[in-house]
């Protein structure tokens, strides 16, 4: 490859008095959405988080202590999304610290271990936690993860299948944040289902308080939700 060919008399892009293109910034997010992902101890969830965000996988994650979040920005529907992912502690003791980012999660992820049973009973419970503290209008996934341990198996696809359909708006679906199989599914279509919810109009206007600013990202919500009368657990 002869690099001093073209610098003798100019480089061809550059004469006739054009000028190098400045690159332009890029588009800044049209919106944030918050997502809160939940479950039992050892299930996954910052598996799961750290595969979408960062296309990563530890094998021996440390447990969760109290909550931690990542970013991640997506583009759907022709509006640029920043992501704000919570991952909370499945430990009973961190219940009062985690129960506080309900509230403002557009959608919750809640996880179960398809290899282990518990986790799987431990699903009401967690249930109990987003009617009393979550948005009406929180849309709902379940996940079960690690299908990568399938010969393991003890809980059946039919079986969350039939728990998700006891839930109203609660959609269902399997992964593996080892395999990365679902991941990048699971968080997109909640996303999707956000939108879709929205009118239009509520796009355009009512989310105007979630335009990004210079602001640093919080870190806790300002208080702890007040319980809500509305149930809606199976």
């Amino acid at each position: 490859l002869d690099l001093g060919a073209g610098s003798a008399g100019g480089s061809p892009a550059l004469s006739g008095g054009q000028s190098r293109r400045r690159k332009q910034p890029p588009r800044p997010a049209d919106f944030k959405l918050q997502v809160i992902i939940i479950g039992s101890r050892g299930v996954g969830k910052t598996s799961l988080m750290e595969r979408f965000t960062d296309d990563t996988f530890c094998e021996a994650c440390k447990s969760t202590v109290g909550v931690d979040f990542k970013i991640k920005t997506v583009e759907l529907r022709g509006k640029k999304i920043r992501l704000q992912i919570w991952d909370t502690a499945g430990q009973e003791r961190f219940n009062s610290i985690t129960s506080a980012y309900y509230r403002s999660a557009k959608g919750i992820i809640l996880v179960y271990d398809i290899t282990k049973k518990e986790t799987f009973d431990d699903l009401p419970k967690w249930m109990k936690m987003i009617d009393k503290y979550a948005s009406e209008d929180a849309e709902l996934l379940l996940v079960g993860n690690k299908l990568d341990c399938e010969v393991d198996r003890e809980i059946t696809r039919q079986q969350g299948e039939k728990f998700a359909q006891q839930i109203t708006g609660m959609r269902f679906c399997e992964a593996s944040a080892k395999d990365n199989f679902n991941v990048d599914e699971i968080f997109l279509k909640l996303v999707d289902d956000i939108l879709k919810k929205m009118p239009l109009d509520v796009i355009r206007n009512e989310l105007s308080n979630s335009i990004l600013s210079l602001q640093p990202e919080p870190e806790i919500p300002p208080e702890l939700p007040p319980p809500r009368p509305h149930v809606r657990c199976c």
